[in-house]
């Protein structure tokens, strides 16, 4: 038997050390009895243990073997097995040892005193995932015999329908979380409310926001009233809404409460005085300051005296970007620019911000760029915000937004004070001559470049492998910043402006260039989706390779043997000879590829067999000679159709002549758009190889558990590992916990150094009604069922589906052979999505923001791809 109290502890016997104990609820309390001048109502908790001894019983056991066995799908059995999990629960009886405990702690207060019994389970308010409202509370309950009752029915709710998926989705063992039980004495309050330290609309950490009601706070948790909003910083109150509070939620004497309507001459008064609002400010910047996060704080007003109930941390901010400084930042996202808004793990960033231009800031698993200084002088002002205005209208919106406010960005600076830091205008507008060998010479270059990379890496190990790989990634940066590869770059996008602007003014017809540049030569990217359409025919042939593919034998497909079991089949050594053919010029690509530890084709060729079997399906033989042969000829019918109508305006000839030229120099760098990108992700497939067989190394010395251990760690970090040979692995373990809770938050486009997300809106009229708006970024109209698919695993195609999808980078390509449209929620007119679409046809929206949620599978659409929305049909 326990020793007496053993189950039980007061509220100033708990701090966070006793969060297992205690739970969220529990051990948040008894924090905020420590903190000086916070008022909070006493009580005690009944400990994890106590609910274990509950849940030991054969008759629980045997359910919650059941329930963990069921998946999120499952809701018809979820819904009938937790129901009679609480019932059993609710009709165990209470240990008596257990029972004379409590009923020994009840003995302190007035027999008729109130209390609340409330949930508070070891997994709520945590810092990923707040679990608010999983489990019951129950106020003012009256009487030892009923508070035991409500006891019992606290427990059982941890095994409410919505407990359980919520523990589901968050991907939280059933058996893994416990429940405490707090029993606090009730207060009665003449207004109750919630304040969050952070600003939840905007994210703003400098706001406070405070929501206010009449009673009991229970009408607003549960969402019965509207209440007053006030939002206060730094003492001041900068903007208030008062609600029409209708109906309040009060206390009974009998026990229990009930909702009461409020005089009408009431209802629309101020629930807190200004001088009441600015010290709640004040106590929640202290409650914050002692848990060191923005704070969901519950607060109830009792005769002028402010009790705290409740503190939280806010689970959704998305976190600011580190900085060594106070000054004000601007953060512009990373990830929208390189079609990857995922997080990346800490090897991935690292990697990246080491080959990186300019400084980056990292932000829950994302990197941003700080772009204060350049907005701080006009040239830089006006650069900025027209070249990522033409690859993200919703970025420029959203720093035009910021300064038109003119309270965060400081006052322009004169031209000759400080230049901006971003390259030139000329840079920008710069066109080479129209040499088609310029291209060539560049592809041969990296190429070769890659090849002695391949040669020099073997020899190394140890220290010296990362610091050769650390040397190296100066030439890739060197090689980023080439100005021959820049400028081909740069003449193929102010080209196809250079088309479209002059072919809108004198013909009236918009985004030609879309069309003049499909089938251009040397896109990489394009070419490789083509090259899986060749892969489909060399196994076409074989009905034993097909049946394998499409019964699944791929299970080991994360390595040779995947490949090597073809060859049992008739045509199998065909089959794998085309897609090692394949693999050795595209393996390295995947989706998500700038994080150098996602997995590529080459380790995961599985990921490609959907596609075959869908190219297979989907096409006849010689699919691939013909799709890129349809797209020079539309190219060409394009520029002649264009060359014969503007040979008929006033100075026609010349006009025909300056376009014919400018459409061969569009035609000839164009594709090379894709290959720096292409380079960049065969450097970092080398550099990965090496990296696991050094991680494998410390597999074999004990210092790590799985080589993909090393990806939790910064260049850094493991070059003092492979040096030292020491980890603590609890740091390995911290840090796959944080990027679980990174892939739950959606990085904004734009934020401040306050927290504050600015987003950005689409400045267009005359669209039609209902009309989802986004980026034209490849022109032409197409209807046809909508596909939303958020991984390429899942893309069950057919060719005419419009692809709806959160981004795509350049692994998404041999998708793009099937679908006749692309609508993503990220991307730039000269994103890889964007390109490749324009190469193959295909009219295209992006930057459609929430698309993947607006648009449901399915469902038929309309797609303009010239002036940059859907419809639903």
């Amino acid at each position: 038997m326990k020793n007496r109290h053993s189950y039980l502890l007061d509220f100033q016997d708990i701090d966070k050390t006793k969060f297992a104990l205690v739970g969220g609820k529990g051990a948040n309390l008894g924090e905020l009895s420590r903190i000086d001048g916070i008022q909070v109502p006493g009580g005690f908790c009944i400990s994890t243990e106590a609910f274990q001894r509950i849940v030991d019983e054969p008759a629980i056991t045997e359910l919650l073997d059941q329930l963990s066995h069921l998946k999120l799908e499952d809701r018809a059995e979820i819904a009938e097995l937790s129901g009679e999990i609480r019932r059993v629960i609710e009709t165990i009886v209470i240990p008596q040892d257990l029972h004379e405990e409590i009923t020994g702690f009840l003995s302190r207060y007035d027999e008729k005193q109130p209390v609340a019994v409330r949930s508070s389970a070891t997994a709520e308010d945590l810092p990923t995932a707040s679990f608010a409202g999983q489990q019951d509370t129950y106020l003012n309950i009256i009487g030892k015999e009923v508070i035991l009752k409500h006891i019992s029915k606290c427990w059982a709710s941890l095994f409410t329908e919505r407990a359980v998926v919520y523990r589901l989705q968050n991907r939280f063992d059933h058996r893994k979380v416990q429940l405490a039980v707090v029993v606090q004495q009730m207060v009665f309050p003449q207004v109750a409310g919630i304040l969050f330290t952070a600003d939840p609309v905007t994210s703003n950490r400098k706001i406070v926001s405070i929501d206010a009601s009449f009673g009991l706070g229970e009408t607003l948790v549960s969402g019965l009233v509207n209440a007053d909003n006030y939002k206060v910083s730094n003492g001041q109150i900068v903007s208030k809404q008062l609600s029409t509070k209708k109906l309040a939620i009060y206390a009974l004497e009998t026990g229990g409460t009930k909702e009461r309507e409020i005089e009408p001459e009431s209802q629309n008064e101020q629930a807190l005085t200004d001088e009441q609002i600015q010290a709640l400010e004040s106590i929640g910047r202290k409650i914050e300051g002692h848990f060191g996060c923005p704070q969901d704080i519950e607060w109830c007003l009792v005769d002028d005296s402010f009790y705290i109930v409740q503190s939280r941390p806010i689970t959704t901010l998305f976190p600011i970007p580190e900085a060594s400084d106070q000054e004000n930042h601007m953060y512009v996202s990373v990830g929208h620019q390189q079609m990857m808004t995922d997080p990346m793990k800490p090897l991935g960033l690292s990697l990246w911000r080491l080959t990186a231009a300019r400084p980056m800031y990292q932000a829950a698993g994302r990197l941003f760029v700080d772009v204060v200084q350049d907005l701080a002088t006009p040239a830089g002002r006006d650069l900025l915000i027209n070249v990522l205005g033409k690859s993200d209208p919703l970025i420029k919106d959203a720093l035009t937004t910021i300064i038109k406010r003119g309270d965060f960005i400081p006052p322009l600076m004169d031209e000759t004070e400080k230049p901006p830091k971003a390259s030139s205008h000329a840079n920008f507008q710069m066109v080479l001559p129209n040499d088609p060998t310029i291209v060539a010479d560049l592809i041969r270059d990296s190429q070769a470049l890659i090849e002695t990379l391949k040669e020099d890496i073997q020899e190394k190990s140890g220290v010296d492998l990362i610091d050769f790989i650390l040397d190296d990634r100066l030439k890739l940066t060197q090689s980023l910043s080439y100005p021959q590869s820049f400028g081909a770059i740069m003449t193929g996008i102010n080209t196809a402006a250079w088309i479209n602007e002059n072919i809108q003014a004198w013909l009236g017809e918009k985004a030609v260039a879309d069309t003049l540049a499909q089938s251009a030569p040397n896109n990489i990217t394009s070419e490789m989706g083509l090259a899986l359409l060749d892969v489909a025919d060399a196994i076409r042939p074989y009905p034993e390779v097909i049946a394998y593919l499409e019964r699944g034998g791929f299970s080991h497909a994360n390595d040779d043997e995947f490949l090597n079991e073809l060859v049992q089949f008739e045509g199998g050594r065909e089959a794998r000879n085309t897609i090692r053919a394949f693999l050795d010029k595209y393996g390295m690509r995947c989706v998500g590829e700038i994080d150098i530890t996602r997995p590529r084709w080459s380790e995961k060729p599985a990921t490609l067999i959907p596609l075959i079997l869908s190219n297979i399906k989907n096409f006849e033989p010689g699919a691939s000679r013909r799709k890129f042969d349809q797209g020079r000829r539309e190219a060409l019918k394009k520029e002649q159709e264009l060359l014969a109508r503007l040979k008929q305006l006033p100075d026609g000839e010349q006009k025909a002549e300056e376009t014919k030229q400018q459409i061969s120099r569009l035609r000839n760098f164009v594709g090379y758009r894709e290959y720096p990108k292409y380079g960049i992700v065969n450097r970092y497939f080398i550099y990965k190889l090496a990296l696991l067989k050094e991680a494998e190394n410390l597999v074999n010395a004990g210092v790590f558990h799985e080589k993909e251990d090393c990806y939790y760690l910064t260049f850094e970090e493991l070059r003092e590992v492979v040096r030292t040979h020491q980890l603590d692995y609890q740091l390995i373990q911290h840090r796959k916990g944080e990027y679980q809770s990174y892939e739950k938050l959606k990085p904004p486009r734009v934020m401040t150094s306050d927290g504050e997300i600015i987003t950005g809106a689409y400045q267009r009229e005359n669209l039609p009604a209902n009309a989802i708006v986004g980026l034209p970024v490849s022109s032409g109209v197409v209807e046809g069922r909508a596909r939303v698919i958020l991984t390429m695993e899942e893309a069950g195609l057919e060719e005419g589906d419009i692809l709806v999808t959160a981004f795509t980078d350049p692994s998404w390509t041999p998708l793009f052979v099937s679908i006749k449209g692309l609508v993503t929620e990220v991307g730039g007119l000269m994103t890889h999505g964007a390109v490749i679409a324009r190469e193959y046809g295909l009219p295209a929206v992006v930057s459609v923001e929430n698309a993947t949620r607006l648009i449901r599978d399915g469902q038929q659409i309309r797609l303009n791809g010239t002036d940059g929305y859907i419809e639903i049909l």
